[in-house]
């Protein structure tokens, strides 16, 4: 079997994280079970290009139980935690190509070794996989009957390719589900985001000017967990009922020009090129931190940053110290990557159980339905996302109440009125 990681004697130690994480995944291992039982994977090869977790270990071998031929590769060279990699590779027998810390070239031979398999399915985040078959492997795309695809970015992405007509076969947009935005972008991305800040700097957050550009669902959830630490926190934005939003919400709303004279620690979430440039970085503080929460490193202009500097070095691990020419510097946290996977471990595994339940389940949706499906970008089936929030719910020992006959008629009908 053919991987590449970084050290299979890290095995022993991902498989005890990856119990750990299992704990709180009690959705995905109802999927498991099941998955084990009536093997509805069997006879389709499944390549992911996922962040290589604990989290994706669960997933990766649920789809293994389901009877998928599984291969892994990281969509983030800064987010494999090497040792959940060894496990999958020498426990799971899962093929896995990703290393923390792996160049751009590794990046995308990796993608290209986990797609070597020829897949059937294929499971991204961030769209570079599919970004990749459409380019170079467009001969495998005949034999592809359907994708899914985790995050905001990755979305985007491919539906301006469906609107051009260039998406080569159906894709299932999980991040579109309630159960995954709802929760992985708000609550998932506000923690490990904080965290991640945190463990690389080790500054205290209350009492700072902590500055969110961008206020979807992964900006709320940064500004919320900021604010509850005592930040004063300050939200840019270009989407005006955003902006109308965020000033609801208690938070001050200004440019992110403006943002540059006054933060502290700065945050971009938006899916966008260039949010912070160099505009900016003349404006900041002596010492401001900056900070990244989007698929790509491409929201801080970090050429221009280089450019802009006299001096540059490591000052701890996941931070670099520019120097400007007016003498201020300005710390860049994790090389402008995924900083809750850069320098910690990513959404904790209770809120990935319900992102990766939609994976499982989709690619489930794929195999039995891949036949009625067009080259275009599906919302996950509502009945999916309904069945995972009640699992969650059952798991949580939580009770709901339901709708009596008399209710449902009610909301069926228009003929009654007041």
């Amino acid at each position: 079997m053919k991987s590449d990681i970084r050290d299979i004697n890290l095995a022993k130690k991902g498989k005890l994280r990856i119990e750990w994480a299992e704990q709180e995944m009690p959705v995905l291992r109802s999927i498991a079970r099941r998955f084990t039982k009536e093997r509805p994977l069997r006879g389709f090869r499944l390549s992911a290009c996922l962040h290589v977790t604990t989290e994706t270990a669960n997933l990766m071998e649920t789809l293994k139980a389901g009877g998928a031929e599984v291969s892994l590769c990281a969509s983030n060279p800064l987010s494999t935690q090497d040792d959940a990699a060894a496990s999958l590779v020498k426990f799971s027998k899962i093929p896995v190509f990703a290393i923390k810390g792996e160049d751009n070239k590794t990046y995308y031979r990796h993608i290209n070794d986990a797609l070597s398999s020829r897949p059937h399915m294929t499971m991204d985040d961030g769209a570079d996989l599919v970004s990749t078959l459409h380019t170079s492997k467009k001969n495998l795309i005949g034999n592809i009957i359907g994708g899914t695809e985790e995050t905001t970015t990755g979305v985007i992405r491919l539906r301006a390719m469906a609107e051009k007509g260039v998406l080569g076969y159906p894709i299932i947009a999980v991040n579109d589900a309630y159960t995954k935005y709802l929760f992985d972008n708000r609550y998932g991305t506000g923690q490990s985001t904080i965290d991640g800040i945190m463990r690389a700097t080790n500054r205290l957050i209350a009492g700072s000017v902590f500055v969110v550009s961008g206020y979807g669902w992964c900006g709320k959830g940064i500004a919320m967990r900021a604010k509850g630490l005592g930040a004063k926190v300050t939200v840019a934005e270009v989407n005006p009922l955003r902006a109308l939003e965020a000033t609801m919400d208690g938070f001050e709303v200004m440019t992110i020009k403006e943002a540059s004279k006054v933060g502290d620690i700065f945050v971009t979430a938006t899916g966008d090129v260039n949010v912070i440039s160099g505009e900016c970085f003349s404006l900041m503080k002596d010492g401001a931190i900056l900070a990244n929460s989007g698929h790509f490193n491409v929201e801080i202009e970090i050429d221009e940053l280089k450019k802009m500097s006299k001096k540059r070095r490591t000052i701890r691990d996941f931070v670099e110290e520019f120097t400007l020419r007016n003498r201020r510097r300005i710390y860049l946290l994790g090389e402008g990557r995924l900083i809750n996977l850069a320098s910690a471990e990513g959404h904790p595994s209770a809120v990935m159980d319900m992102s990766f339940a939609n994976q499982a389940l989709c690619a489930e949706y794929i195999a039995k339905n891949h036949k009625k499906l067009r080259n275009e970008v599906y919302s996950v089936p509502g009945q999916i996302d309904r069945n995972i929030a009640s699992l969650k719910l059952r798991a949580m020992g939580i009770k709901i109440d339901t709708l009596t006959p008399e209710q449902k008629k009610y909301l069926e009908s228009w003929e009654m009125g007041t």
